[in-house]
């Protein structure tokens, strides 16, 4: 069901926190009672009228995905950034079970929809560091869905909450993007240790090991995982990845046959043969996950979470496929493989 939006003139937004900030009227959120490691800052309390970016979400945020709830529209860099319950950047006046922030844009009239974005907030329920993929779903003025926005909350320390604003980013252009126009699609979550190397990074092993979106086609499912030489010296590998499969809760999947090869999967075809494959700095290796999703008796199997390891005692990554294997059991990773196409010409040194 649709939450109405209300809008409510800055004069009196003006008034109501004229006691509180002088000057811009913000965006005013009641912090939980928790604080600190529970997590305040909106995580899930109420919301007051904002200024330019109208009222809030009515009542308790929205609905929690796996600890991602959308908070509302707030104003374009209102400090919404970091941790909650930390100081932000961006002139927070802080006061006993009450957060008010003002931030506003140099130049930008005070009534334009195009400085307002969508605050959201990450809750880690669990017990150790993790990072989230999340990926939200932008929607039309009629409810239909447009397109999709991914985006990384690296490092949520266990029993923390972060914030974050999701940028219109020309998504919805013309409309101005707020919380009605924004679902939660889809989130994972990974160990922060074992979390794939953002984009233009290189972590200290030299190596970037990342899994692409795949393709499918008559229930042939292939996904391809990546390794770069990031770092500054030659790395060789052998033979094939080293995976585990783990479940919602990170909990190995036991039942499921890893195959090497995939000629044993019906219409993946042949793999080429094993040999060595030496990576100078900026070149890549490739390999393949393929896989049927055939459902026939007995209860069907989705592995959400891969474990990959480039070869036995390299570090581990954690990847997010979503392996749906129906009730085949089976899954087949091909060997390393050299990919010519993938040179990187601007390459990140290892940290």
């Amino acid at each position: 069901m649709r939450t109405p939006q209300l809008r409510v003139p800055v004069a009196a937004c003006g008034a109501l926190l004229a006691g509180l900030l002088i000057g811009a009227c913000g965006t005013q959120t009641a912090a939980s009672g928790d604080g600190g490691a529970g997590g305040a800052g909106g995580a899930g309390g109420e919301s007051g009228p904002g200024g330019r970016c109208g009222v809030q979400a009515s009542g308790a945020a929205g609905p929690e995905n796996h600890g991602v709830r959308i908070l509302g529209a707030v104003e374009r860099g209102d400090g919404a950034q970091g941790e909650a319950g930390a100081p932000s950047d961006g002139g927070e006046s802080r006061r006993p079970g009450v957060s008010v922030t003002a931030d506003s844009l140099p130049g930008l009239p005070v009534a334009s929809a195009s400085s307002c974005v969508v605050a959201y907030s990450v809750t880690n329920q669990g017990a150790q560091v993790f990072t989230y993929t999340i990926t939200f779903s932008l929607l039309d003025d009629q409810g239909r869905a447009m397109s999709d926005a991914t985006e990384t909350v690296a490092s949520v320390a266990a029993g923390r909450t972060v914030r974050r604003t999701l940028d219109d980013a020309g998504h919805l252009s013309g409309t101005g993007l707020d919380a009605e126009h924004v679902r939660i699609l889809d989130v994972k979550r990974v160990p922060a240790d074992e979390a794939p190397a953002a984009a233009g990074s290189c972590p200290p092993s030299g190596l970037r090991l990342t899994a692409d979106e795949g393709d499918a086609a008559m229930g042939l499912r292939v996904v391809g995982l990546h390794l770069e030489n990031c770092g500054v010296r030659p790395y060789s590998v052998e033979g094939y990845p080293v995976l585990q499969l783990l479940d919602e809760e990170l909990a190995p999947v036991e039942g499921i046959e890893i195959l090497r090869g995939t000629e044993g999967i019906p219409m993946a075809g042949g793999d080429e043969p094993v040999r060595r494959v030496t990576l100078r700095p900026g070149e890549s290796a490739a390999a393949s996950m393929a896989w049927r999703n055939t459902t026939q008796a007995g209860e069907a199997v989705t592995v959400p979470y891969v474990r990959v390891r480039a070869a036995s005692g390299s570090d581990p990554v954690v990847v997010a496929p979503g392996l749906d294997l129906g009730t085949t059991g089976e899954l087949g990773v091909g060997p390393w493989r050299k990919d010519e196409a993938a040179a990187v010409p601007d390459r990140p040194q290892s940290s």
